[in-house]
């Protein structure tokens, strides 16, 4: 078996380091060396796609590091048609932010796993929903994560589907959350902006968008581990 981990925050990002520290067996980190989050599955076919390896940590359990010059889809090619043609699983994240219903339409994190799975190869997207009053516990994320790899490894997965999960984000006194399979939410998120000098600039409540019960983001917010997979 080979894995790969990407995302769409970037190469140094704190969440991707979680992920790398959830994963119990060698894996490739191929990521991008910049921010793309919001590229959902933008490619590059018109310019050169740069690969520099990076040195391992110390103590890491991976087997390399490459930091991609494209997006979390050319990483996810890049990985197939040079770095790793045998991958069997691709896991991207841990994303900073909920990648929750719609969300998945404009997601980079996503994107990576939706990738993965056009070439029937599983995958599981992670993230880490973000209340602005509090700061990310990056290793509560990593003993989440491993927790739910380990879980979904063992559920079927048809072909050209892959797993979405959301992590809550509790208060440093809750208790661990419950991992509940659930419906992708189907309810837009809210739209609104302020006018600027510059323009429009959108200012949406990300915090306020429709729970529809039972979906992800219902399940999400109530502070439970949501999954949902989903059918390329």
């Amino acid at each position: 078996m080979t894995w790969i981990l990407t995302n769409d925050d970037g190469i140094d990002a704190p969440g991707i380091a979680a992920l790398a520290q959830a994963i119990e067996q060698p894996a490739l980190l191929i990521a991008p060396q910049t921010h793309h989050s919001g590229c959902g599955h933008q490619v590059t076919t018109s310019g050169p796609i740069t690969i520099d390896q990076r040195t391992l940590p110390v103590e890491s359990n991976l087997l390399a590091s490459y930091g991609i010059g494209g997006t979390p889809v050319d990483c996810v090619r890049v990985a197939l048609q040079h770095l790793c043609p045998t991958l069997t699983w691709v896991f991207s994240g841990i994303n900073m932010g909920g990648n929750l219903g719609s969300d998945i339409y404009v997601s980079g994190t996503v994107a990576a796993v939706r990738e993965a799975a056009l070439h029937r190869i599983p995958g599981i997207a992670l993230s880490q929903y973000h209340r602005r009053d509090r700061p990310i516990d990056w290793s509560r994320s990593t003993r989440w994560a491993k927790r739910v790899i380990q879980h979904l490894q063992d559920q079927p997965l048809p072909s050209q589907t892959f797993w979405n999960v959301n992590f809550p984000h509790l208060p440093p006194e809750a208790p661990d959350p419950e991992i509940i399979q659930c419906p992708l939410s189907r309810q837009p998120l809210p739209v609104a902006y302020r006018q600027a000098e510059a323009g429009l600039v959108y200012e949406g409540n990300y915090h306020g968008r429709d729970r529809e019960p039972g979906s992800d983001v219902d399940i999400c917010f109530q502070g439970n581990i949501a999954v949902t997979q989903i059918q390329v």
